[in-house]
């Protein structure tokens, strides 16, 4: 009776973990999902036709009345190309999205007419080699796959790739920059072969030269017989499509050819107006309209080459040819064989456990000793007829009271030495994840993370704990009834003794195998994870290339590799139960064979009774030991795997007490580079070869250079992302290096290239810390032009901010990251990038707000738009990771530079209009 008795409170807790699970499920299977009847796809009924929307309206939030998109009408026919263009948040992406059918349809009708290729604004890259993440399951034609790579101008990136298009792009694309994310993206779909192309900005990332070869040679030339639909802030190559609608508030307010927009005025004129203003500033001045034709014609041999390396945030991370190539997602690491007693010391010693383990080791001492008590005063108090009936249950209840006390402690201590345990590994485990350095991140995918963060830690929480405690016990139990046993009959000792050897030597030899089975499985877990994550990021991407099915099958084959350790591991225990039963069955046929040929009266009937009852638990008791001690074992592999990722080398520390700067530094805001040279790891090529040149306090310095010469890594080298090789930053007098990375880095303000927005509200995400009033937030949001946004919404500043901040555009995401900027006025500001998906026209009122409010500080603007630059105080030429050029644009201009080719060349594309 008592291992029913004793499951009871186990399965109903698992009854309720069931319902909870149930639940949780059901809400996540009745959620909305996508309708089929969003979009028709028909066959062409003509050759001319390729695309047709009739009064449509389109809502996100459906059982609200705010409509995202309304009046909706737009005919695409065959080998037209269509621009679609307007200020941030007018719609432009949701207009794609819903030719698409992801997004809501109120009414009216969607109709397509062929298969469609779409590019997303926020480039959704696989972790893979370069060439799966073009060719995209599609069977590999050289031809065309040649083709399409000079056509995305990523011919001369793979060249310089030291695995070619094998090189292994991490996790989210972490290890490229932003235009090459972008090229890979178009490539995938130019390389799709489809009917219509939808385009989201896919020229926001690259500078004006790559954007003018990806507009000529890829939309207009590789796609001349496709329907284009391009969203786009670049005003400089609309005068070449064949229509242009211009958005404004979730409608086409104007549609029509360059020509005829500019005659009827209104919106686009503006449009436009705020390009030419950026334009003019920098156009043929006198001195300079001579030679800007010879500057054109210089441009294409040498210049060109500079789309190279790689990285968002690390160009370098791609080794150059001849050096010994790394690629950059490393298998993952697994203990091999047996390391003893390590991970079970690490768990005691770890956790400061050692007392309470030996608390709960005497405690089952003391039920154990207790339950044998119990019995052996029944066995013998019964033939005793000087004892009462009373007597008899009084003292058997006393001792069972004491044994269930007993008890009690041990359960107690167990809990407490979990408790105890899980926190320390828990605070020691995000510890190390939070101070791990950048590195790290870019060559780990997240799934191992999240695998030890969950699944490991669970196994900590729950299981260890007790799985110890049962080990003891059982342990203790099964000595104590051999020990019962071999008092009534001593011949048991030998036979039980042989059985014990003969089961650890089969438990060893099943040990070897489960162990390697278990620490397997712990690394199929990441896998299944990171697919997960990524495919639910790309899954617009993964709909539009009609790909689903496929991604599908990958992720059952991922789960199907995981449940196959699984069935293995559980499989590998039965046959060592089967194996234990039968040595230990061989035990109790000896001890009952014993008692039976005993003479008569030998022995009293009581002892015999005790004995054999004990003897009938002991298989039982013996696979109990077993099975928990071989759980245990495999559990104890979690200690490992989370002990591994706690031994990562940290990032310096967040503060230096004898080197904290003073609360008022940097007063001036004066930045020194001496010699800086930056590797992103050991046996990886050099970045930055040895940059020096001072950014004077008050100025605003313009980075410039093609993708991928080190810019981005200059601004990481700047917040300590990764540390100087050699060489020292400087800032008002103190060296960066030197000082603790929290007073640097809440010293510096950066607007990143790629927008990072947190789930919450507005409030939350424009000051984390809470540290300034509603009235300055509400001007922040004013002078970052989303005051009227904002104000609009019903919740204002409590709005919610999805994950990731998906449910703005990257355009409003970009004035977000602007806005938080601007409330915390450090002295010295950083733009990555920080414009790239604005139109023209708030771009060119953001740069006023920038100049106005940062007067007085060090604003460094790394950019590929030349006009957000030209009328910076000094220009910082970057190629390959050396200084070129540092001076001011005027005098850069004014003679052959490197800068003012760059000039010239988005002149000469900006010419048509």
């Amino acid at each position: 009776m008592g291992e029913p008795v004793r499951m009871i409170p186990e399965a109903l807790s698992v009854m309720i973990q069931v319902k909870v699970s149930f639940d949780r499920l059901n809400v996540f299977l009745l959620d909305d999902e996508l309708k089929d009847d969003e979009r028709r796809k028909l066959p062409s009924p003509n050759s001319y036709e390729s695309l047709r929307i009739e009064g449509g309206v389109f809502s996100w939030y459906p059982e609200s009345a705010i409509q995202t998109l309304r009046g909706m009408n737009l005919e695409a026919k065959c080998d037209q190309k269509i621009a679609v263009c307007g200020p941030v948040g007018a719609g432009k992406s949701s207009l794609l999205l819903s030719i698409l059918g992801e997004m809501p349809k109120i009414s009216g009708t969607v109709d397509v007419f062929g298969t469609i290729a779409y590019v997303s604004q926020t480039s959704w890259i696989q972790s893979g080699t370069v060439r799966d993440n073009i060719l995209y399951g599609r069977p590999m034609e050289k031809n065309k796959y040649e083709k399409t790579i000079r056509a995305c101008a990523l011919d001369k990136d793979i060249n310089s790739f030291d695995h070619g298009d094998l090189t292994e792009i991490g996790q989210r694309g972490i290890n490229m920059s932003g235009g090459q994310k972008q090229r890979i993206q178009l490539a995938r779909a130019v390389y799709s072969d489809s009917d219509i192309y939808l385009l989201d900005d896919p020229f926001s990332a690259v500078d004006a030269h790559t954007a003018a070869i990806l507009f000529h040679d890829c939309v207009m030339d590789a796609l001349a017989k496709k329907t284009v639909i391009l969203v786009t802030h670049q005003v400089e190559f609309l005068s070449e499509v064949d229509k242009i609608l211009v958005m404004e508030g979730g409608q086409i307010t104007q549609s029509g050819s360059y020509e005829s927009l500019l005659t009827a005025g209104t919106a686009f004129e503006q449009l436009v107006n705020a390009h030419r203003d950026a334009v003019t500033t920098l156009g043929p001045s006198n001195n300079q309209s001579q030679v800007e034709q010879e500057k054109r014609d210089m441009i294409r041999p040498e210049e060109c080459n500079g789309t190279n390396l790689t990285r968002d945030s690390s160009e370098g991370e791609i080794s150059v040819k001849g050096l010994p190539a790394v690629q950059l997602t490393e298998d993952e690491e697994k203990e091999i064989g047996d390391v003893g007693w390590k991970p079970f010391l690490d768990y005691i010693f770890i956790s400061k456990g050692t007392l309470l383990l030996a608390l709960g080791i005497i405690a089952q001492a003391g039920f154990v000793g207790f339950q044998a008590g119990s019995t052996y005063w029944l066995a013998l108090a019964i033939q005793n007829p000087n004892i009462t009936s009373v007597t008899l249950i009084g003292v058997y209840t006393a001792i069972s009271t004491l044994s269930a006390v007993f008890v009690y402690l041990r359960s107690t201590l167990a809990a407490r030495l979990g408790l105890r345990a899980s926190r320390a590994f828990f605070d020691g485990f995000t510890d190390a994840i939070f101070k791990a350095p950048m590195l790290f991140f870019d060559s780990t995918p997240v799934g191992r993370i999240l695998t030890r963060a969950s699944s490991d830690l669970s196994i900590l929480d729950f299981d260890i704990p007790f799985s110890i405690i049962f080990v003891v016990s059982a342990g203790m139990e099964l000595l104590t009834w051999i020990g019962i046993m071999a008092s009534v009959t001593w011949q048991v000792l030998i036979v039980a003794i042989l059985a014990m050897v003969a089961s650890k030597y089969v438990q060893s030899y099943y040990q070897a195998s489960a162990r390697e089975l278990i620490r397997i499985n712990g690394t199929t877990k990441a896998p299944v994870m990171n697919y997960a994550a990524e495919t639910s990021l790309g899954v617009v991407t993964i709909r539009a290339f009609k790909m689903a099915d496929r991604f599908f099958q990958n992720f059952l084959e991922l789960v199907d590799i995981d449940a196959r350790l699984f069935f293995h591991s559980n499989a590998t225990m039965e046959w060592l139960i089967i194996r234990t039963e039968a040595l230990q069955n061989v035990t109790l046929f000896v001890a009952a064979f014993l008692l039976i040929s005993l003479p008569k009266g030998y022995i009293s009937p009581g002892l015999v009774g005790l004995s054999l009852s004990y003897a009938l638990t002991l298989t039982m008791t013996q696979i109990f030991v077993i099975r928990w001690y071989c759980n245990l074992s495999n559990y104890i592999i979690s200690v490992e795997r989370i002990k591994q990722f706690m031994q990562i080398p940290p990032e310096p520390p967040a503060i230096v007490e004898d080197k904290r700067p003073p609360p008022s530094w940097p007063i001036k805001g004066r930045i020194e580079l001496h010699s800086l040279k930056i590797k992103y790891r050991p046996n990886a090529p050099l970045v930055l070869k040895g940059i020096s040149c001072t950014f004077k306090e008050g100025t605003r310095v313009g980075v410039v250079g093609r993708t991928g010469s080190g810019k981005t890594t200059l601004i990481s080298a700047l917040f300590r992302l990764v540390e100087p090789n050699s060489g020292k930053i400087i800032i008002d007098g103190l060296d960066i290096c030197s000082m603790g990375l929290k007073d640097l880095r809440m010293k510096l303000s950066i607007i990143p290239q790629e927008p990072t927005l947190f789930k919450g509200s507005i409030r939350t995400n424009l000051d984390p810390l809470g540290l300034y009033s509603d009235d300055e937030i509400w001007r922040a949001l004013g002078k970052c032009q989303l005051k009227a946004t904002v104000s609009s919404l019903p919740n204002l500043l409590d709005s919610s901010v999805s994950d990731e901040g998906e449910n703005w555009s990257a355009g409003q995401r970009q004035l977000f990251c602007l806005g938080r900027v601007l409330l915390k006025r450090n002295r010295i500001l950083v733009l990555d990038e920080a414009t790239a998906s604005i139109d023209s026209a708030t771009d060119a009122i953001l740069q006023k707000i920038i100049r106005q409010e940062f007067a007085e500080c060090t604003v460094i603007t790394v950019a590929h738009r030349v006009p957000t630059v030209i009328d910076s105080d000094m220009v910082m030429v970057l190629s390959y990771g050396k200084l070129v050029e540092y001076e001011e644009p005027s005098k850069l201009l004014d003679t052959d530079s490197y800068f003012s080719k760059l000039v010239a060349e988005y002149w000469s594309s900006c010419r048509g209009n």
